[in-house]
């Protein structure tokens, strides 16, 4: 049962005027709501990672940390580790307007309506919502985020399939990364932020949006680098593909990385990213920040 689903059956049986409800805090900017927690999903990263585990969708929830009653990750995103095994399939039918993947290794195809994409480790794919069929030709393991929980908060359906909210996308390594060679030799100024990739497509023009609701992107930082404190209104899932020797401070608080687990930034607090190890800093960053895009709240601010 999601939220609306359950204010509906506990308020079924009340007068309209009985539903009312009258707020007036002195300050309405504060809710009971619990905060997003500052975590990295290790246990998850271990099974997703585990030789022996089964073609299976992994997810990172942490429902019970956000109080909802729906699983999610933050309360706008699921992120989950989609494990399959060579020769084997997974399908998925899930409840999101979109779903946005990283190939953390392995190769393989997946199927949308009528559109299949091949593809290999470090792609970045895009589906709209629907019946979707991952199918691994190695061992393979991906990382996929939908908005599942925003759905579920607001009790709607998908798109219908005549009626998408994204088209099929593929972004392939190869050419992420001669996308790159521009960024890492480009001068920085006072305005840059580090060095990353964003993922979009012509329909979220002028946005950087991959989805309506997500951004995603790869970040980098070169091995004794840092990346300057800064903030942002969207709430940031950090997936550390290539995390040894890397730490982020999160609002004071120090978060070693570990290479190939997820770690949550919380919308709104300051955080920096430093590389101390031998090697360039790669992540795979999805944001829920396609609504302030949307908006023009993006909250960016290096203070």
């Amino acid at each position: 049962m999601n939220a609306p689903d359950r204010v509906r059956a506990d308020t079924a049986t009340q007068s309209p005027q009985q539903r009312a409800r009258y707020c007036t805090s002195e300050n309405p900017f504060t809710f009971g709501y619990p905060a997003v927690p500052v975590r990295q999903f290790l246990e998850e990263r271990d099974r997703a990672f585990d030789a022996a585990t089964p073609t299976s969708a992994i997810a990172l929830d942490a429902s019970g940390d956000l109080a909802t009653t729906y699983p999610a990750t933050t309360p706008t995103l699921l992120c989950r580790y989609f494990r399959i095994r060579a020769g084997e399939a997974l399908s998925t039918a899930f409840a999101a307007s979109s779903e946005v993947f990283y190939v953390m290794y392995g190769k393989g195809e997946s199927l949308n309506r009528n559109e299949a994409i091949a593809w290999g480790a470090g792609d970045v794919l895009c589906f709209p919502s629907g019946d979707t069929a991952h199918r691994a030709t190695t061992d393979a393991l991906l990382f996929g985020v939908s908005d599942e929980p925003l759905l579920a908060f607001e009790g709607l359906r998908p798109p219908a399939p005549e009626t998408p909210a994204v088209e099929a996308t593929h972004w392939p390594a190869a050419e992420i990364d001669r996308v790159f060679q521009g960024v890492y030799t480009r001068k920085r100024t006072e305005r840059t932020t580090g060095c990353s990739v964003m993922f979009s497509c012509h329909d979220f023009a002028p946005g950087y949006h991959t989805t309506p609701l997500i951004n995603s992107a790869i970040n980098t930082l070169e091995a004794g680098g840092d990346q300057r404190p800064h903030r942002h209104n969207g709430v940031a899932v950090t997936l550390a593909i290539e995390g040894e020797g890397i730490h982020s401070m999160i609002a004071d608080k120090r978060i070693d990385w570990s290479t190939g687990a997820a770690q949550i930034t919380p919308a709104s607090l300051l955080h920096s990213h430093h590389n101390r190890g031998t090697k360039r800093m790669r992540s795979f960053v999805i944001q829920d920040e396609g609504l302030h895009y949307y908006t023009r709240t993006p909250g960016f601010s290096f203070e």
